[in-house]
């Protein structure tokens, strides 16, 4: 008499409660890109000091990528996070030169660093995190430095696209463990809404 094969059991289902906790990153990028945020909620000067300051701060997502993967501890994403904008906060209290031109700076050391040093993760993974830094750098200081009305969709592009840029670091096998993945969901999200609102809400 053959034994009887019990039916497999069906998954178990997450808890609603468990399953946002999982997606704490989500939840947080959402709530601070509620709609009017980003730009005060209102157009004319308020809507280009938003462009400026987006403008500015946009080189410190490479560069927050750059110095966590030569670090090889993902573990350090978010204290580099803190540090970077703590950084921002401090220059543009000083005004002495736009946040952009120092930060660009510091992440052109690094990949030189990168370059001499080598990096955890190899030349490939290296290579394509220098090319990112290039571009986002490089939609940062342009934005900032043609007519405003253009500088707008520059910015805009820099954010979205780093956004899918995050997610790529997500989704991807050779990315993964560059940084935390707590931030890449966090900053992909949130990313995404900034670019959005910079291009249609203002």
């Amino acid at each position: 008499m053959s034994a009887v094969t019990p039916a497999p059991s069906a998954p178990e289902s997450r808890p609603p409660f468990q399953t946002l906790l999982r997606r704490w990153p989500t939840a947080l990028a959402l709530l601070l890109s509620v709609p009017g945020m980003v730009t005060g909620g209102s157009g004319g000067d308020s809507a280009a000091d938003s462009v400026e300051m987006y403008g500015e701060a946009l080189p410190l997502l490479p560069l927050l990528y750059l110095i966590v993967q030569q670090l090889g501890k993902p573990r350090l994403t978010w204290p580099v996070v803190g540090a970077g904008l703590a950084s921002i906060v401090a220059l543009r209290a000083l005004d002495l030169v736009s946040p952009s031109v120092p930060l660009t700076v510091i992440a052109l050391f690094v990949l030189v660093l990168g370059a001499v040093r080598g990096t955890p993760h190899g030349p490939v993974t290296f290579r394509i995190q220098a090319a990112g830094a290039f571009v986002f750098c490089a939609l940062a200081l342009a934005g900032l430095a043609v007519d405003p009305d253009l500088g707008r969709y520059l910015v805009a592009a820099g954010w979205f696209f780093h956004g899918v840029w995050d997610f790529a670091h997500l989704m991807l096998k050779r990315l993964d463990g560059i940084v935390s993945r707590t931030f890449a969901e966090w900053c992909g999200v949130i990313d995404v809404c900034i670019g959005v609102e910079l291009a249609f809400l203002l």
